[in-house]
């Protein structure tokens, strides 16, 4: 396809209630949207790095101004017929995955209605529908997260996600195994703790949790793979993959046994597929995670989740998790799966609504 027109948009989308990690908390969920137009057909991708260089060194408004100033001018014009060509096009510009998952998400959401089909066939998906899972963040106390796994227990939820940070630890973690003594658990520590904090990682193997996710730097493998030599718990790395080659390393020194997989955090859909595969081969399990993005980039994680690795359930969430009301004219909802746990479907990218996109819309930028 040539490209004929990139048409880029910063948003800044209020959340219903701050969502508390260890890097800090955000009241609104900032992300750039993707108007790619080849001939008379168009269509969207999406990228959500949030409001500050604090979950990875990119931001929403820093994104905005790589794609506007110089990714998307590397692809006006050009004939762009794979995600592996568009990469190459972008290689010369050193990181930025978030900024470059922008345009390459777009493409294949091009590409899909160009051919006629189905994104997820696209991406070699052989599923239509996949169990999600249950996150919560750091609460105000200790009753109200039990209240909530509650209710995520009693909707069959299949498993259930933990932020984890100092304050909001073993304590917790206590609390939370006393009143779900069988319910599938697993913590997020986005990069919260060092190797120092071996001790603290050994006391939460009593806990049997499926995996701790993310405990060290956000740039780290090899501390990673120190500490899963000294503790029972899987290690699943998040941050620390931001690219195939990562993932290649991590393989290698065996830093983790599972990969949570983010489209935008690792560049794009072309190299979310590529990770996929090494794991894949590599006997290293995934999972698909979001970063609070619209229904448009959370379809695209349904998906890329569809791939036959992502054998745990996914970090993807019906638009009122967050929003009271979703950027795209269609929101993103859960299904039940003829096991009776919630799901998602495979279904076609829902497009921004006009008027929600304007009333939102931080800057803009239309390159021809």
């Amino acid at each position: 396809m040539k490209i004929d027109r990139i048409e880029l948009f910063h948003v800044a989308m209020p959340l219903i209630y701050p969502w508390k990690t260890a890097y800090g908390e955000d009241v609104a969920c900032h992300s750039v949207l993707c108007r790619l137009t080849s001939g008379s057909v168009h269509a969207w991708g999406e990228s959500a790095p949030l409001t500050a260089p604090c979950y990875s060194p990119e931001w929403g408004a820093g994104i905005f101004a790589c794609a506007r100033e110089w990714l998307a001018p590397a692809l006006l014009g050009q004939q762009i017929d794979s995600g592996a060509a568009l990469q190459q096009r972008l290689a010369i510009y050193k990181g930025n995955p978030f900024a470059k998952a922008i345009l390459d998400t777009a493409w294949w959401n091009l590409q899909s209605r160009l051919t006629n089909t189905p994104l997820h066939r696209l991406l070699g998906a052989t599923r239509d529908e996949v169990p999600v899972g249950a996150d919560f963040g750091v609460m105000d106390s200790f009753e109200d997260l039990l209240r909530a796994i509650q209710g995520a227990v009693d909707r069959k939820f299949p498993r259930v996600k933990l932020k984890f940070r100092p304050g909001w630890d073993v304590p917790m973690l206590t609390a939370v195994r006393r009143h779900f003594p069988t319910q599938v658990f697993h913590i997020d520590c986005n990069s919260g703790y060092t190797l120092a904090d071996l001790p603290l990682f050994q006391q939460i193997d009593q806990f049997d949790l499926a995996m701790v996710e993310q405990p060290l730097p956000h740039d780290d493998l090899l501390d990673h793979a120190a500490l899963q030599r000294q503790i029972q718990t899987p290690v699943c790395l998040d941050e620390s993959i931001a690219h195939p080659r990562h993932a290649r390393q991590a393989l290698a020194q065996q830093s983790c046994q599972w990969v949570n997989i983010k489209p935008g955090r690792v560049g794009g859909l072309t190299n979310a597929i590529e990770i996929h595969r090494l794991c894949a081969e590599g006997g290293i399990p995934c999972w698909v995670g979001g970063m609070l993005e619209s229904a448009l980039g959370a379809s695209l994680c349904v998906s890329l989740a569809m791939l036959d690795n992502f054998t745990y359930p996914a970090d993807i969430f019906p638009s009122s998790r967050f929003y009271h009301e979703d950027l795209c004219e269609r929101p993103l909802e859960l299904i039940r799966l003829a096991d009776g746990t919630p799901g998602v479907a495979a279904a076609e990218s829902p497009e921004p609504h006009p008027e929600r996109l304007r009333r939102l819309c931080v800057q803009s930028a239309d390159l021809r």
